[in-house]
């Protein structure tokens, strides 16, 4: 009983440094995502995983001193941005992986020694776990964005569990460990995604500056959005699947360098 309660107070600890860490504000209010896109490619024909078989490790009064595993603390919001962290800004990647786009945008992440972080749906991941692998190998933070892209306040709690589920369970596959985040499609969130994520041990982030690529404006409006909106502790909303994502690797190439040449630091959150 001694060890459980220690268990438990580190992992109050843990939460209580994270929420010190990241600001909690309201979602979006509108869709950031176009809600008819389907996630994009012929790895969208893959077969669902069910989620029932996938269990992380359950806390017990014998954990290991790393409380991993250990559930988290239930948010009533998700993350949007960082605070204390000085002129530093999050660059997100959402619906793939996707062959076409995502190993250009690592390439350029590479170039300029950046990390990101890359939301995957996990109808695309089964079928890309090499682009998995290599997000993870070049120090990027992979996380959960559903299977199949639902809107999340229209499912069952059972539905919202399978979505995440199965996704988590892709990626723990893939690179041993389970993600540590997790993004609802169109910013839709509601108690039960906020619960269901806090049992599979992810914390749930939004973004601060949406570059709209997912309406495939062009690079020059891509460029324009993130540059104009971007600011210390900023989390920045890109795509790399879903449709003509071509936009956004150009645009990537052109606002990357400029926000370095700025005095911006690219980095991941802290977690």
């Amino acid at each position: 009983m001694l060890r459980l309660a220690a268990a438990l107070g580190a992992t109050a600890t843990a939460g209580f440094l994270a929420t010190d860490l990241l600001t909690p504000a309201d979602p979006p209010a509108a869709p950031a995502d176009p809600p008819a896109a389907p996630a994009g490619g012929p790895q969208a024909q893959a077969p669902r995983l069910r989620s029932s078989a996938y269990r992380l490790q359950p806390m017990t009064a014998y954990a290991p001193p790393a409380y991993r595993r250990a559930i988290p603390p239930v948010r009533q919001r998700p993350f949007l941005g960082f605070s204390g962290v000085g002129r530093s800004v999050v660059l997100t990647f959402d619906d793939g992986p996707d062959p076409r786009y995502t190993p250009d945008i690592l390439e350029t992440l590479r170039r300029h020694d950046c990390r990101a972080m890359f939301f995957v749906c996990g109808e695309m991941a089964v079928d890309n776990q090499d682009l998995l692998r290599r997000m993870a190998g070049e120090g990027h933070v992979v996380g959960n964005h559903t299977w199949s892209h639902p809107l999340v306040p229209k499912l069952r709690p059972s539905r919202i569990r399978d979505e995440l589920g199965s996704t988590s369970e892709v990626v723990e596959r893939a690179l041993g460990a389970a993600p540590l985040w997790y993004r609802a499609p169109y910013g839709a969130w509601n108690r039960y995604s906020f619960e269901i994520g806090a049992e599979l041990g992810m914390e749930p982030l939004a973004w601060t500056v949406d570059t709209l690529d997912w309406t495939e404006p062009g690079a020059d409006a891509i460029v324009r959005r993130a540059l104009d909106g971007v600011a210390p502790g900023a989390v920045v909303l890109n795509h790399d699947a879903g449709g003509d994502r071509s936009g956004s690797v150009a645009a990537l190439r052109r606002y990357l360098p400029a926000l370095l040449d700025a005095g911006y630091r690219v980095t991941i959150p802290p977690r």
